[in-house]
């Protein structure tokens, strides 16, 4: 038997709504974490692909951004756009979703799953239903609206079941050599990991009105040895915004960028200098060209 004959890879687009946790799901299967998460909405706006290789499979796992239906702008054209080109150039797709319940916007996602490409469902959150039988009416539903090459219930945040859910994925790649070398983690490079970094912060650490409004670019980028000197700009709508991520003093930013700097010291492997800067640039997520240089 020939090698490719034996051995499977592909790429796998992870999809849901916002929020069910397709980034915590990538980097539970990855073992590391090289997609931002939190719990508000879109905190993914970026295909990044996490790759994992066994002895007899590669998954390269393409985490795409939560498809939006409540909030319009330039913006969220172009994720909504991402999404829909990552299902039609991938060999599988794990549709994920929360065990709690079926909303309108998951019906939305459903509508866009390719009907040509075999589709394993990952029912999330398990741990968090006070009832196991309460998942019940939600396989039904789930089987009564099409067939699907499996359904797992899965816990990302406790790993729960997540060797079943790449079992079933590994039946459905085509038979290929592997993609990626054995010992990478992700497509994307350390500068576009360290904005993200920058941007999860964010995320998690202010209101819920603020963070949509901004963006990190990364404008330089140096390693000397273990080292990396990283200066970082975040881009803000508004002054009002700026004067609130900013904080008193420069407290809110401070704290932002040193809990960015520990993750990436993680991450790299290394020491980190990082500094950020705040600018104001108006209409940046709905201006077409602005969108364009930074990298949507």
């Amino acid at each position: 038997m020939a090698e490719s004959d034996a051995f499977r890879s592909g790429f796998v687009a992870i999809v849901g709504r916002p929020s069910v946790g397709k980034s915590t799901l990538l980097n539970a299967l990855v073992g590391a974490r090289i997609s931002i998460t939190s719990r508000k909405p879109q905190t993914t706006r970026h295909r990044i692909a996490g790759i994992v290789t066994d002895d007899t499979v590669q998954y390269v796992f393409v985490d795409t951004p939560g498809f939006q239906t409540r909030h319009h702008s330039t913006l969220n054209e172009r994720l909504n756009r991402t999404v829909r080109e990552s299902l039609s150039d991938v060999d599988a797709v794990v549709w994920v979703l929360d065990a709690a319940r079926i909303t309108p916007a998951d019906a939305a996602v459903a509508t866009l799953l390719p009907a040509d490409k075999p589709v394993v469902v990952a029912v999330n959150k398990v741990d968090a239903l006070a009832n196991k039988r309460d998942l019940l009416p939600r396989l039904a539903e789930l089987g009564a609206m099409r067939e699907w090459s499996a359904i797992v219930p899965i816990s990302a945040e406790r790993g729960t079941q997540l060797r079943e859910l790449k079992a079933e994925i590994a039946k459905v790649l085509p038979h290929s050599p592997p993609l990626y070398p054995p010992d990478e983690l992700t497509d994307r490079d350390e500068r576009f990991l360290a904005a993200e970094m920058v941007r999860e912060k964010i995320f998690r650490l202010l209101g819920d009105e603020v963070p949509y409004a901004t963006t990190v670019t990364v404008d330089s980028f140096e390693q000397e040895g273990k080292l990396r000197r990283i200066h970082a700009t975040v881009l803000v709508d508004k002054a009002s915004q700026r004067a609130i991520l900013l904080g008193e003093g420069g407290s809110r930013m401070k704290a932002i960028a040193t809990q960015a700097r520990k993750d990436m010291e993680a991450l790299f492997g290394g020491s980190v200098f990082l500094e950020v800067w705040v600018r104001v640039k108006r209409g940046w997520a709905d201006d077409e060209a602005s969108l364009t240089r930074l990298g949507y």
